[in-house]
């Protein structure tokens, strides 16, 4: 497996967009709040390097929705396709469509599966999900032990929407980094899909705390589910002293809460940096030039002692 730092592939493929491209591009959800900042960014490249068009579909969730997009961007014959999946399971037959069309295809944040059998002229540009579960447990074991209760406390996940490799690698590698860690004996007393979504996040962390459950610490998939969290805590007069609150993506609302010392650990997720090379893959892809299979760009703790320079980042 083959890493590549962001830079390097900007600078690389930059010069590919030199004739006119389309491409078509389904988004898992215009409503997700990560999924908006990667639209940006796909417009925002897109204008950047000039030549290429964006033709930019909200598949709602729903993974009919988006196999039919692609079908319609391989009817109008785009010269590209970039997908962020609205379930892993929609992988298959829209790798199979783009093959069969011979269309490229670049998948963006969210995993199709086993990157290593994805067809030629496919590739995957993202994340390593894992390493953000990592880091955002290690933070957050420090601040236990800190508090004296990494042989203690009660954790609790917020999962993302469980179609989503992303919601099993950052869950289960919370619970890996804790279990090798100081934190072993930090006990998870419940993990549920929130949905990637606020609202559900505060529904469920209400249940907890109405069912009288203590809560030491909470680690969220995402910033949204972590503020869902907060709310929860806030509105039943929980301490927010009391409670260590993790989230993942780094956004700009996430950014304020960890300045008005509710939320503990973020992780950035490299918005821009995605969906840069995402449209830099599908335009070298589409002018016949190889690339690599997987582009991983990094993942980045965030705390309050170095959260300014993340606040305009994405």
């Amino acid at each position: 497996m083959k890493s590549f730092c962001v830079a390097a592939i900007l600078v690389a493929l930059t010069a590919s967009a030199a004739s006119a491209e389309t491409i078509g591009v389904s988004m898992q959800s215009f409503d997700n709040n990560f999924q908006t900042l990667l639209r940006e960014g796909l417009s925002a490249r897109a204008s950047e390097v000039g030549g290429v068009t964006l033709q930019i579909e909200d598949a709602q969730t729903d993974v009919s929705k988006q196999l039919n997009q692609v079908n319609n961007f391989i009817a109008a014959g785009v010269d590209a396709i970039i997908v962020t999946l609205a379930d892993t399971s929609a992988a298959p037959g829209i790798s199979a469509a783009a093959e069969k069309a011979g269309i490229p295809l670049v998948y963006l944040n969210l995993e199709p599966g086993n990157l290593a059998q994805l067809p030629q002229k496919q590739a995957y540009v993202g994340s390593k999900e894992t390493d953000s579960g990592r880091l955002g447990a290690e933070a957050a074991c420090q601040i236990l032990k800190k508090n004296g209760k990494a042989s203690s406390a009660q954790a609790y996940i917020l999962m993302g929407d469980l179609a989503h490799q992303a919601s099993r690698d950052r869950t289960s590698s919370v619970k890996e980094t804790l279990a090798a860690s100081d934190c072993k004996d930090v006990s998870i007393a419940d993990e549920q899909s929130a949905a990637w979504t606020r609202t559900n996040a505060m529904d469920l962390t209400t249940n907890w705390i109405t069912a009288g459950r203590p809560i030491d610490a909470v680690f969220a998939n995402n910033d949204e589910m972590a503020i869902g969290a907060i709310q929860a805590l806030k509105a039943t007069g929980v301490s927010m002293d009391s409670v260590v609150v993790v989230g993942i993506d780094a956004t700009q609302d996430a950014l304020v809460a960890m300045a008005a010392g509710d939320l503990d650990v973020t992780v950035f997720q490299n918005a821009k940096g995605q969906s840069a090379s995402a449209v830099d893959a599908a335009v070298a892809l589409a002018q016949g030039k190889g690339i690599e299979k997987e582009v991983w760009v990094p993942f980045e703790l965030v705390t309050p002692e170095n959260m300014d320079q993340y606040r305009q980042k994405n």
